[in-house]
């Protein structure tokens, strides 16, 4: 089974899921996002962003593909690039972390542990970057996939609430560079890439 990893950019976007190409809840802030849906334009939007976030910042996004096929997506990005953060009650963002958005892990794929390789592979890209942490707004009440990440996957995966909410805490993951971290992820990504064995199976994003 022939797995990779690689960098989302606007080529490799329309192997995203069909809501996802088109969804804007992060990239734009509520009243602009709305706008561009009622305008039937949100994809074009989508992509604005990618690209001014490609030029100004960097890479934000994986894909995970097996056999070729797309299997998952994660977006990140600093919170001064995600619009819709500042309207969680739980904002703002920590100035010394990068916002894990969103993930996505599409059906036939789960419990392999992607979810957590696709995590795992953004921490390493921003340790290599000399980032100190990914924070995330999580759902408690989720119940089925969306935008915003199920609060107990953030939690399985090495998240730690940092501020509370009945819906939406805000959680953190700590990037401090050390050997250990980075083998700990250099072998999930073995795993996954070379698919020696399988990872606990976890809740699906």
């Amino acid at each position: 089974m022939g797995r990779r990893l690689v960098p989302l950019t606007l080529d490799n976007l329309p192997d995203l899921p069909k809501p996802c190409r088109r969804c804007v809840f992060w990239e734009l802030d509520p009243v602009s996002g709305e706008a561009a849906v009622q305008a039937g334009k949100p994809e074009l939007e989508k992509e604005a962003w990618i690209s001014a976030v490609l030029l100004e910042w960097g890479s934000c996004g994986r894909v995970v593909y097996v056999d070729e096929a797309p299997a998952g997506f994660v977006l990140y990005a600093p919170a001064a690039y995600v619009p819709r953060s500042t309207a969680f009650p739980t904002s703002p963002v920590s100035a010394d972390a990068v916002q894990l958005m969103t993930a996505r892990v599409l059906p036939g794929y789960q419990g392999q542990g992607i979810g957590r390789v696709l995590v795992q592979t953004v921490a390493k890209d921003l340790v290599r970057r000399g980032f100190k942490a990914i924070e995330a707004f999580g759902d408690a009440r989720w119940d089925a996939p969306g935008c915003v990440l199920p609060a107990d996957h953030l939690t399985a995966v090495g998240f730690k609430t940092v501020r509370p909410h009945p819906r939406f805490p805000r959680l953190r993951l700590e990037l401090r560079s050390t050997i250990s971290w980075k083998e700990d992820v250099e072998m999930a990504i073995d795993r996954l890439l070379g698919a020696v064995q399988k990872e606990p199976a976890l809740r699906p994003l």
